[in-house]
């Protein structure tokens, strides 16, 4: 009675994260799948060229081909599960750092293997083998298994232990009775509240200005910041560089990137910095769209790899504050709705942008119109969110000091929904002490009617007998003590 245990119909306790075991297996899928997710779109633009020759189309129709795959990549964002988040706690900042890891690693690998299949087997013989590497995801997604599979066994064993009792004739078991029904009621009110809290989309995250800010900035962001490494080796080779130097291209960006996310990571989490991440994360937008603006006019394979090297800096510096920054916005409570809303909006700004600027590349053939485009949109993102984000975030926290008080609906989603813990745990506590406060009436009760007794004792006789003494006292009656009823 009291415990929290399976076989008297209570709900199990939430099984916690082991920060390791199975999980470093998981991490490894997750980084396997992240890599070939993220890079192969990419890589795989050093086949537009002879799809061009193949299909006598344009730039606009092979950067389809990109767009779509990264579209079905961001719009299943919101079925995808976050398997990091249930396999690790305290270690989760360095598994996402080592899950992301797996897109520039690919990315520098998978785009000179994707050239020297193109010489040897030509487009057709090298997307048979990529798509051969690719069935190497449904492996990795397969070692991710969720942790509540015994919760549930469990779950079912006590509902039918319970049934089971309720079978039972009632006699002499009226504590065991009550125990098992209040367990049940605490097992139902757990239930009703995990179903409650697995919503695949929260929309009331919407109330949030500070989501709603990022969230444009992110949809402007995405509009320019995937059109240059689409449609960098075909500038390449337009340009007169070599095939296997023009794909070594995307290899620089992705090598440089290795080493971009993590030293923005460490800077991201210094004291001094971490409380205007949102700050670091628009500079970090500038500075890749002015890399853009500014090599645009790049015509040898000299400014290409210097372009290549500064992208890689600050694509590397995107990618590893942009979910840091929705975390801070959010909160860990509803950042798995959050970044599944975010990447469903953001599947829409890549299916514009790319195949936009290759339609500009058809119409004026010029490169440099795209890098200016795709530059200004990149730079308007980062402006958009630092200026929102001290208008009407900062300078709103100055005049509204009472908000930290009463944080409103979209805000301070932690502190609200540890709140609404508290409370409902203090009402479980209530009903637990409901049989132990019947028990203490009981008792006050009795040591009433005992004080009663010993009055007209003490009022006939005195106290206790003169013969009886020593008795009375073995039985833990003492004639110098005074019974007092408010001690009760």
């Amino acid at each position: 009675m009291g415990r929290a245990d399976p076989e008297e119909g209570q709900l199990p306790a939430p099984v916690k994260p082991p920060d390791g075991g199975w999980g470093w297996v998981v991490l490894f899928g997750c980084f396997v799948i992240t890599g070939f997710s993220y890079a192969f779109p990419k890589a795989v633009s050093v086949y537009f060229k002879e799809l061009m020759k193949d299909f006598h189309v344009g730039y606009s129709d092979t950067a389809w081909i990109s767009s779509i795959m990264l579209a079905m990549l961001y719009g299943t964002g919101p079925v995808c599960s976050i398997m990091l988040g249930t396999y690790f706690d305290k270690r989760r900042p360095l598994a996402n750092g080592l899950a992301a890891a797996g897109s520039p690693v690919f990315l520098s690998s998978l785009s000179p293997l994707g050239q020297v299949l193109l010489e040897k087997y030509g487009w057709r013989g090298g997307f048979l083998i990529m798509g051969g590497l690719l069935l190497n995801c449904c492996t990795c997604g397969a070692v991710m298994r969720p942790l509540d599979m015994g919760m549930k066994r469990k779950m079912e064993k006590a509902q039918d232990k319970y049934e089971a009792k309720e079978m039972l004739p009632i006699g002499g078991k009226s504590e065991e009775g009550i125990s098992t029904t209040d367990g049940t009621k605490k097992a139902k009110k757990a239930k009703k509240k995990a179903k409650k809290g697995k919503k695949l989309l929260d929309f009331s995250i919407f109330s949030n200005r500070g989501f709603i800010i990022y969230t444009i900035s992110k949809f402007i962001l995405v509009l320019g910041l995937f059109v240059p490494p689409i449609l960098l080796v075909n500038y390449a080779k337009d340009t007169g560089v070599p095939d296997t130097e023009a794909a070594f291209l995307l290899s620089i960006i992705g090598f440089i990137d290795i080493f971009a996310r993590p030293a923005c990571g460490m800077v991201a989490g210094l004291k001094w910095v971490r409380p205007h991440v949102a700050y670091l994360f628009s500079f970090s937008m500038l500075f890749n769209g002015l890399t853009d603006i500014c090599s645009a006019r790049a015509s040898n394979y000299t400014g290409l790899v210097i372009f290549c090297v500064f992208f890689g800096i600050s694509y590397g510096m995107v990618g590893a504050l942009q979910f840091e920054v929705l975390m801070a916005i959010v909160g860990s409570q509803k950042f798995s709705s959050a970044i599944g809303l975010v990447l469903l909006i953001e599947a829409f700004a890549v299916l514009i942008g790319p195949p936009s600027a290759g339609r500009l590349v058809d119409a004026l053939k010029n490169y440099e119109v795209i890098f200016y485009l795709a530059g200004s949109e990149v730079v308007l993102s980062a402006l958009f969110l630092a200026m929102a984000t001290y208008c009407c975030l900062n300078r709103g926290k100055k005049k509204e000091p009472s908000s930290e008080k009463n944080p409103s609906a979209g805000g301070g989603s932690d502190t609200e929904e540890a709140e609404s813990d508290i409370q409902e745990a203090d009402e479980h506590s209530s009903d637990n002490h409901q049989p132990a406060r019947s028990t203490d009436n009981t008792v006050v009760a009795a040591s009433e009617e005992a004080n009663h007794v010993a009055e007209e004792q003490s009022g006939e006789g005195g106290g206790c007998p003169k013969g009886d003494g020593e008795a009375l006292k073995r039985d833990g009656c003492n004639t110098d003590q005074t019974v007092e009823r408010d001690s009760f």
